[in-house]
């Protein structure tokens, strides 16, 4: 993981923060062009929006698929501040991007929130698994920093 990798991260988790502050849940994510430009980022609307797909990752991958050739996005990244779930896993995949990289793990995400949490408690590489191309997936990275977004968000106790 390069410096420049946890800048882009940390950019995530700020990005995760807005959308808390919005009234949304707290993720949010970058599209990194392959000469390590910004090039698209997106945040949490699922409240707002009101759209139970508009999880960040989702409306990044929403928003690049109409400006961007999947060729293209073979050579970009994108960066989550939370692992990407199964939906948005297959939002990367069908869009074509060749990288991911995350802060907070599916697996840490799920034990701050407890059993009762309602999801799809799949990793990304394990949804990427199942595709015909490789996707490079590094993380998590900087889940504290990530964790302390959500903290008191989900009800659990801090």
């Amino acid at each position: 993981m390069t410096d420049s990798d946890l800048q882009h991260l940390r950019s995530a988790i700020a990005l995760s923060r807005h959308a808390r502050e919005r009234g949304n849940q707290p993720f949010g994510a970058l599209l990194i062009g392959p000469d390590g430009q910004l090039l698209l980022e997106a945040e949490n609307t699922v409240v707002t929006g009101p759209d139970c797909t508009g999880h960040a990752v989702t409306n990044l991958m929403r928003l690049a698929s109409r400006q961007f050739t999947s060729d293209f996005l073979a050579g970009c990244s994108v960066y989550a501040s939370t692992e990407p779930c199964p939906m948005c896993g297959g939002a990367i995949f069908w869009g074509g991007v060749g990288r991911v990289v995350f802060a907070l793990s599916e697996r840490a995400f799920y034990q701050l929130v407890g059993p009762d949490c309602d999801g799809l408690r799949v990793g990304c590489r394990d949804v990427f698994a199942h595709g015909q191309r490789p996707i490079e997936v590094h993380g998590p990275a900087l889940e504290d920093e990530a964790l302390a977004v959500h903290r008191g968000f989900w009800g659990q106790r801090t």
